[in-house]
Parts: structure tokens; sequence; C-alpha cells
């Protein structure tokens, strides 16, 4: 797959990126570049390698949910523009 300036003109107006038509030719050859270093990943063999999310297989440290009310809720609603009976009032936004 390769790129055309046209290509890179049509990408630049979808991304709302005003690239000046000197830099047009530049850039082809840029991500033409990149899709040939792309091109090159599809040759590896990844068929006995299994999908991570890190490099480093490190167990991420675990702790039971406890849910609490913060048990400060008078600090918590001084912050409010205004409050009653202990909730935050809101301009209502759904009719």
């Amino acid at each position: 797959m390769s790129v055309t300036e046209d290509d890179v003109r049509r990408i630049a107006r979808l991304a709302r990126i005003a690239e000046p038509k000197d830099r047009v030719a530049q850039l082809t050859g840029e991500l033409n570049g990149i899709l040939a270093w792309v091109e090159m990943l599809d040759e590896v063999d990844v068929a006995d390698v299994e999908p991570m999310t890190t490099p480093v297989s490190t167990p991420l440290p675990m702790r039971a949910d406890q849910v609490t009310d913060g048990e400060i809720p008078e600090k918590v609603l001084k912050n409010a523009p205004r409050a009653e009976e202990g909730f935050f009032v809101v301009p209502k936004s759904v009719e």
C-alpha cells in the first residue's frame, strides 16, 4: 500500500490540519516509510507468542474493595455552592 499526495491532502483536510503545499511531498514520503515499516512487522512470526499488556510480568497489588462514605460529609459539603439534607443541590439538566 502506498500513499499519494492526494491521499495526504485528503487526510490533512479530514484531520483539519493546514499543511503547506511544499510539505505534501515530504509527508507522502514519511507516510510511505511508516507503512513500509508496518508491512515489515507482518513478516514476524508471532504464532507462539502470548498477548501481553506489558513486557514485565509483575502481578498487580490487590486490596479488598471497601465502600465507605469517607466519614467527612460535613467537610465535603462545605465546598458545595448549595447543599440540602446532606446532599449537593445541582441545577436540573433533564426534563
